[in-house]
């Protein structure tokens, strides 16, 4: 996010969602929300309260194209694949990621939240594999070589979160209970967003991703409740970056 024309230049977020999660959840709402949402961020919508539009650079969003495995190994594996930080030249698919955010279900409870920090360690339940982390085995038997080697046990988003959760309010539905989460939860959420947190981290970047929990309902309404709310979110946090370049 570094232009000083911001009418000029064109963000990309990417967006990924997980998929069937065992036989409780054969269709996952994050992926279902993520799948479904348009290819740029639209204008901002005349809602008492919300931010000022037309100040924003154009917004892609690029969806990963298949729902992420609840699996250990292929998020370990997806993971570095998904961030390319320099962008090649002349290649729409593989532009500069500027931004991220990792979709998954929480409970039933219909709340949205947004996670502050990512865990390294505590993952203690089988993915739909069946199949444990073992990462404490791998990290004695990698050594150095060890793919979190180096990462503290907790990372944090460099994302303004407060600020971000502000502007959220602001320009979603009043009706929606927005909240930001402390505990990503130790299990296939919570290692999808460390795994994109050290990857940053490891790479000397700043860390602008997000986790966004929503309900694990799958119905119509709450997936356009979902889609509509990633949409404010992403708009939110250009917003706070922008905001914070000093440019919106």
């Amino acid at each position: 996010m570094g232009s000083t024309d911001t009418a000029q230049e064109e963000l990309t977020v990417l967006i990924t969602g997980f998929g069937p999660f065992k036989k409780e959840y054969p269709i996952n709402p994050s992926w279902e929300i993520a799948r479904g949402l348009p290819e740029y961020l639209p204008k901002a919508p005349t809602r008492s309260g919300a931010s000022a539009a037309g100040k924003l650079p154009r917004v892609r969003l690029l969806v990963h194209p298949e729902p992420i495995r609840v699996s250990y190994q292929v998020v370990r594996e997806t993971v570095p694949q998904l961030w390319n930080l320099d962008g090649e030249a002349g290649d729409p698919d593989r532009p500069k990621i500027d931004l991220a955010i990792h979709i998954g279900m929480a409970g039933p409870k219909p709340v949205y939240s947004i996670e502050r920090r990512g865990n390294r360690e505590g993952y203690a339940m089988k993915d739909v594999d069946g199949r444990f982390l073992k990462d404490q085995e791998r990290k004695t038997r990698e050594g150095k070589k060890w793919v979190w080697d180096g990462a503290p046990k907790e990372l944090e988003t460099d994302l303004d979160l407060d600020d971000v959760l502000v502007r959220w309010k602001k320009n979603s539905p009043p009706q929606h209970d927005l909240r930001i989460s402390e505990d990503a939860g130790n299990f296939l959420c919570d290692f999808i967003y460390f795994s994109s947190l050290a990857h940053l981290f490891k790479a000397g970047q700043l860390r602008k991703v997000v986790f966004f929990h929503v309900p694990s309902e799958s119905t119509g309404d709450f997936i356009s409740v979902g889609k509509e709310l990633v949409l404010q979110l992403v708009r939110s946090i250009v917003e706070s970056e922008l905001t914070r370049q000093g440019k919106f």
